[in-house]
């Protein structure tokens, strides 16, 4: 679970495909903070960390969570917003959510409403 509150950011250094999965190796700060098996959102969604060597750490993205996300459009070089689990005996600052993706959303307009943004999905 995590509150979706983004806890740093991290730059990706390789995007490697094998068949219909996306293997993303990351440097970020909280590298060295990390376990295998650990989950860890990036921009939202959910991902295992599969491997870590040194400031890097490698995840995988299916082809189901690369359908229904904005991963499959990363780049060599991107920022990713990141988030590890939230402790469940420690301050809750945003929201309770997964970081698991159920659909496509498409937004069809964006206005702005005397201070705020006003966004509208189909």
């Amino acid at each position: 679970m995590f509150t979706g509150i983004i806890e740093a950011f991290g730059k990706v250094v390789t995007l490697e495909r094998e068949m219909e999965n996306l293997h993303i190796t990351i440097e970020s700060s909280l590298s060295k903070e990390l376990k295998v098996d650990q989950s860890l959102a990036h921009n939202g969604v959910c991902l295992t960390v599969v491997k870590i060597v040194e400031n890097n750490y490698t995840v995988t993205a299916i082809k189901e969570t690369l359908d229904k996300s904005n991963l499959n459009e990363l780049k060599v070089g991107d920022l990713v917003n990141l988030e590890r689990a939230m402790k469940m005996n420690a301050r809750l600052d945003g929201h309770i959510v997964q970081g698991h993706v159920d659909q496509v959303g498409y937004c069809s307009a964006v206005e702005f409403n005397e201070g705020s943004w006003e966004y509208s999905f189909e």
